[in-house]
């Protein structure tokens, strides 16, 4: 049994080499990590030939060598680190002082100086070489940690991160190891000297790990998380064993054991919180997450949107670089920058999800991904993630930090969950353009029936003149009256075609100080042909001194036109006097207009849902007009509601426009 630690470290030890040659060929510091997996696989495999073999001595002896070497090869390992794909002979070359005083110091092991031949398993001995060989390794080990500690200032990105790691994991292993050796010659602890292949294992793993994976992590915050898990841990522990001393002497066992648990689990919960916030973990994800709800609920219009998430992405990643690209099937675009969902950067971060310069170099090449990577050096990205929704997707990328650092797997998915609320946000804008465009389209369609009436009326005109010219050609009367009569006619044509076609584009609304009544004028020349077709009369009461608001003339019309024909369709409901009224008075908000009809009001049941998209009491449309006047107003900082119904009223819709910006 005691062999088994030894071969599940030796299975796993090999298992990992390979992982990190598979994982990247071409990488040097893989091919490096897969050489000192195989070294660390013959250390364990001589370790325990040394607890069972009956020359235990020899065996010692060569475990005591190849640990010794093991630090020669971490120094190469630190090399390639800093040095990329130099060939070991110039690392050597370059380090022949230190490798010459590692084979010195390995040769000790080998002598009777370091344990006598004498020495058996029942009454073991050492010699003086031996605490010589424990204290150069100690020196050795500082003096890696001390250059790793200098060069790891000199470098940045993925090399710095590795330093730490390696400065870290070998310091670390090197004083757990000496630690074991000096409490199994102080104190006799038997047991010490089978926990160093676990110990040293555990370590190497680690960094084997941190280095070959994909995910990027810093040392620094490995370590805190670390020490607040312990914390919190050791916490926990010690209000369990106290309320157990406490409660088992007046309780029944099982009763005690029950409130103990749930006494226990929270606190753990609320001091988990508070180390939380007293460690203060990634405050700029935070900030950032709330900036972009806050941005999402804020704007509506998609290209607001893109350009209130930038500055956030920006601020979240300290650098002037960030793109948002979006679409549905086929492509995405943002920024000046198009890429179609064939092409090899969309299809490889699609099934990846994300991306860093650390990860590409990592993990074993392609054609795709080299180009993903060619991508990303293009437009200067430390981070590229990809989220999809329902009818979207998003692709979110922020530049390479101020300090050069590589983004760590936390950031990672801190980016991948702000990628989240953009695509959302940008996908619910999206919809709610699409819904616009087709109830403008829906309007136009309205009135489409009376601009052709209004359309023939001038061109009647204009023909029976051109009919007449010839005949009259030499009347100077006929003349100027034909003359000014095309000008006028025309000009009302343009008018009318030019409002059609303002109705029919999709806009991006901007508002401005200016008069409200000349723009309701305009609007209601568009309704009172329709109006009058179905018999219902147009009425106006503009009673607003002054009528300046701050407005967006288009949206102020788009509006007009969904309630005005909302109030003809309910006029034509009631049998009797048909009309509509549209007034305006000054209120302390500011200019408030009022769309009143003769129809038979709304009925309390709907009010609630009024203004909510598919709401509608009609037998045909969609129930999307009053929904997109509420988001078009609430673009301008201008406010709708109903008046609750009365007997024997039609609906009254009011309309506050603000008389100054937000």
């Amino acid at each position: 049994m005691r062999l088994d630690f030894t071969a599940l470290a030796v299975g796993v030890a090999l298992l990992a080499g390979f992982v990190a040659v598979w994982s990247n060929p071409r990488r040097a510091i893989n091919r490096v990590f897969f050489s000192l997996s195989l070294h660390v696989v013959v250390w364990l495999l001589a370790m325990g030939h040394a607890f069972v073999s009956e020359d235990g001595l020899f065996w010692v002896r060569i475990t005591a060598v190849l640990g010794t070497l093991i630090q020669l090869h971490l120094w190469i390992l630190k090399e390639t680190v800093v040095s990329g794909n130099e060939t070991l002979v110039s690392k050597l070359a370059r380090g022949w002082k230190w490798a010459f005083a590692t084979l010195a110091l390995s040769f000790v092991p080998v002598t009777d100086w370091f344990i006598p031949a004498t020495s058996t398993a029942s009454a073991p001995m050492v010699g003086t070489g031996y605490y010589v060989h424990i204290g150069g390794l100690v020196l050795f080990y500082l003096a890696l940690g001390r250059q790793t500690l200098v060069q790891m200032r000199t470098q940045a990105g993925t090399s710095r991160l590795e330093l730490q790691i390696l400065l870290i994991g070998s310091i670390s292993v090197a004083f757990a190891v000496i630690g074991l050796i000096i409490s199994r010659l102080a104190f006799g602890v038997t047991w010490a000297s089978r926990m160093q292949p676990l110990i040293v294992l555990a370590f190497y793993l680690g960094t084997v790990g941190v280095m070959t994976t994909h995910r990027i992590l810093d040392a620094r915050q490995i370590v805190i998380v670390a020490a607040e898990k312990a914390v919190l841990v050791l916490a926990t522990a010690g209000v369990a064993f106290a309320l157990d001393f406490v409660l088992s002497p007046i309780m029944p066992r099982a009763l005690d054991l029950i409130v103990t648990t749930a006494l226990a689990l929270w606190f753990a919960a609320v001091f988990g919180r508070w180390l939380d916030q007293k460690f203060h973990f990634y405050p700029e994800a935070s900030r950032a997450r709330q900036a972009a709800f806050n941005a999402a609920g804020k704007e509506a219009q998609l290209p607001r949107l893109r350009l209130a998430f930038l500055p956030i992405l920006k601020g979240w990643g300290q650098t002037d670089e960030a793109m948002i690209l979006s679409g549905g099937v086929g492509s995405v675009e943002g920024g000046g920058v198009e890429l179609s969902d064939d092409s090899p950067v969309s299809a490889t971060l699609r099934r990846i999800r994300w991306a860093t310069p650390e990860r590409l170099a990592r993990e074993r090449t392609s054609p795709e991904r080299a180009a993903l990577a060619q991508f990303m050096v293009d437009h200067r990205l430390g981070v590229l993630v990809s989220n999809e929704g329902p009818t979207l997707r998003a692709f979110v990328g922020v530049g390479v930090s101020a300090s050069r650092t590589p983004y760590t797997y936390p950031q990672v998915t801190q980016l991948l969950e702000l990628a989240a609320i953009i695509e959302g946000a940008l996908e619910r804008a999206q919809l709610s353009a699409k819904a616009q465009h087709a109830e403008q389209l829906a309007t136009v369609g309205l009135m489409g029936a009376s601009l052709a009436h209004e359309i023939r009326n001038p061109l009647v005109s204009i023909k029976t003149f051109v009919q007449l010219l010839p005949n009259h050609y030499q009347d100077a009367g006929f003349r100027e009256k034909f003359f000014g009569l095309i000008g006028d006619e025309v000009g009302r044509i343009d008018r009318l075609t030019e409002q059609l076609l303002d109705m029919a584009s999709p806009k991006v609304y901007a508002a401005q100080m200016m008069a409200l009544h000349p723009i309701l004028e305009s609007g209601l020349e568009l309704v009172t042909t329709r109006a009058a077709a179905k018999s219902v009369a147009v009425k106006r009461e503009f009673n607003a001194a002054p009528d300046l608001a701050f407005v967006d003339p288009a949206a102020v019309k788009q509006v007009l036109l969904n309630l005005c024909f909302n109030a003809i369709q309910a006029a034509e409901l009631k049998v009797g006097e048909r009309w509509l009224l549209v007034s305006t008075r000054n209120t302390s908000g500011g200019i408030e207009l009022a769309v009143s009809d003769s129809g038979p009001g709304i009925p309390e049941e709907f009010r609630a849902k009024l203004f909510q998209p598919f709401q509608t009491t009609k037998s045909s449309g969609f129930g999307l007009g009053l929904a997109i006047c509420k988001d078009i107003l609430g673009n301008l900082n201008a406010g709708i509601n109903v008046d609750p119904p009365a007997p024997g009223r039609g609906a009254i819709f009011r309309v506050i426009f603000p008389c100054r910006p937000s």
